[in-house]
């Protein structure tokens, strides 16, 4: 079936679909993405998505291209269009269209791109047996809260990893403490049966399925900080695990190779996968 995706005011064949070369999303990565889960057709976490696509376009100073009521009719649009049960939403705003020019142009209307596609579940074998990660250095920009297309230092991590045959690259900073991962959150959970992740902040990205996994944690009673870790932290861990939309909660059970608690998913991973797999359920 041909993919339809909705560019600036048209729903069009996505291998007809075009953007202008002076879009300054190709030429500059001056935008911003939002990717949204479609669970059973509906939209997960539609809300804080939306929020967080807001506050991205104001940190970086672009306007909205459409108001919410209208983005929202375009996106489940694409998703029918595409006849999307389960899968992924991909949004993309950029400045607009202008001659090049590193400042601001005076009169740039935002850029509006919607696709989607379908997406297969993680693979239940990898939910058995963890997934590996590597560690690399942190060298992205200073502004990791904004959801920006300037994704470079992410996909040079990502292929990293995917050479090292693990599924994940975990980002580390100067002083040897975890950022995040190249399209995830970073977790571990310590000897004394607390889940850590790294307080948001300009250093990482507020995952929504982060933000909703330390609800789920609270409302269960569990043991929760939001502090930094340490790499050597996190390889003597009993448990870590990974967050994002696309992997919900997804256990981590070898990190540079070194096995993490006794190298199978803890009691407490798959607890809040389990919480987060209900979540999707209500959702739908």
């Amino acid at each position: 079936m041909s993919r339809f995706a909705y560019v600036s005011g048209r729903y069009l064949r996505q291998g007809a679909a075009t953007v202008p070369i002076e879009d300054r999303g190709y030429q500059f990565a001056d935008g911003v993405y939002e990717v949204i889960a479609v669970h059973r057709g509906r939209l997960i976490d539609r809300d804080l998505h939306l929020q967080r696509l807001e506050r991205s376009l104001g940190e970086l100073r672009i306007a909205k291209p459409v108001s919410d009521r209208v983005l929202l009719t375009i996106i489940e649009r694409v998703v029918a269009l595409n006849r999307i049960g389960n899968g992924i939403v991909y949004l993309q705003v950029t400045r607009g269209v202008a001659p090049r020019d590193h400042a601001f142009p005076a009169h740039a209307r935002p850029q509006l791109v919607v696709t989607a596609r379908r997406a297969k579940p993680v693979d239940p074998k990898l939910l058995e047996t963890g997934a590996a990660v590597v560690s690399i250095p942190d060298e992205r920009w200073a502004r990791r809260d904004i959801k920006s297309i300037s994704l470079l230092p992410n996909v040079l991590g990502k292929q990293i990893a995917r050479e090292a045959g693990a599924i994940e690259a975990w980002q580390v900073d100067a002083a040897g403490m975890v950022t995040e991962g190249t399209s995830s959150n970073a977790w571990i959970v310590t000897g004394a049966g607390a889940i850590v992740t790294r307080p948001a902040s300009n250093a990482i990205l507020n995952g929504i399925t982060r933000l909703v996994v330390i609800e789920h944690a609270r409302e269960a009673g569990l043991d929760f900080v939001e502090r930094a870790f340490s790499l050597a932290e996190a390889k003597a861990a009993p448990e870590a695990f990974l967050t994002s939309t696309t992997s919900l909660v997804l256990p981590v059970t070898r990190i540079d190779g070194v096995a993490i608690g006794d190298g199978r998913p803890g009691p407490v991973t798959r607890q809040l996968r389990a919480r987060f797999l209900k979540h999707l359920d209500r959702l739908a």
